[in-house]
């Protein structure tokens, strides 16, 4: 049973998933941009953002991806990054923020204790070789099944997967959903420590995101 305090307000929280809120601004404002990609010079509208999340969430939907399942992101900025928020909270998957600036042994320790299984990861930052780095402790990463690299073969790859023969798939997913599942992990810097995740679901992410907006 989840509960809710909250203080005398005009403004009702919403209630919806990430998901069904981005069907509502697609039905609203199909050919309004939605997304800007300045290095790249690539840009969504609404309607066209909305088939590229969806062909990853189907994507992700044949590479074995379950509700609950926890897919890492290890990137920084760009395109990329906001499609898998998106992808993964479609299907009930909980996306894990890992910071940019962990090092080798943080990496190991977010892998294993969020339980990561597709890692997606930018090639590196700031010195940091990504790939080097996953690979010296993807052999104690017992969990961590595959990773994909943005702006390389292994995306594509992944992307190509899918297909909409999952339509049917992702809309029985997304039924099941509710706003108040998890969908995503915080990870604080754990620079007193160990990192520590903060769960945070598509009310909090939705409501935040609208109330700032506002």
């Amino acid at each position: 049973m989840n509960s809710y305090s909250h203080g005398t307000s005009g403004t009702s929280l919403l209630g919806d998933t990430i998901g069904a809120s981005l069907d509502r601004a697609v039905a609203a404002w199909p050919d309004r941009e939605a997304l800007v990609d300045v290095p790249s010079g690539r840009r969504w509208t609404y309607g066209q953002f909305a088939s590229d999340v969806d062909q990853l969430a189907y994507a992700l939907l044949a590479s074995g991806i379950a509700k609950g399942d926890r897919v890492g992101i290890w990137a920084v900025n760009c395109a990329e990054w906001v499609l898998v928020q998106y992808a993964t909270a479609r299907i009930g998957a909980i996306m894990v923020n890992i910071n940019p600036a962990y090092r080798t042994h943080e990496v190991e320790y977010v892998l294993n204790q969020a339980g990561i299984s597709l890692l997606v990861a930018s090639f590196s930052h700031k010195g940091s070789d990504y790939r080097a780095m996953v690979e010296q402790v993807r052999g104690r990463c017992p969990q961590l099944r595959e990773t994909v690299y943005i702006g390389e073969a292994s995306w594509d790859a992944l992307v190509a997967r899918g297909t909409a023969g999952r339509a049917e798939e992702l809309r029985t997913r997304e039924a099941e959903l509710s706003c108040d599942d998890p969908i995503n992990i915080q990870y604080t810097s754990g620079t007193t420590g160990f990192p520590k995740g903060a769960t945070l679901s598509h009310h909090n992410i939705l409501n935040n995101g609208y109330f700032v907006g506002s």
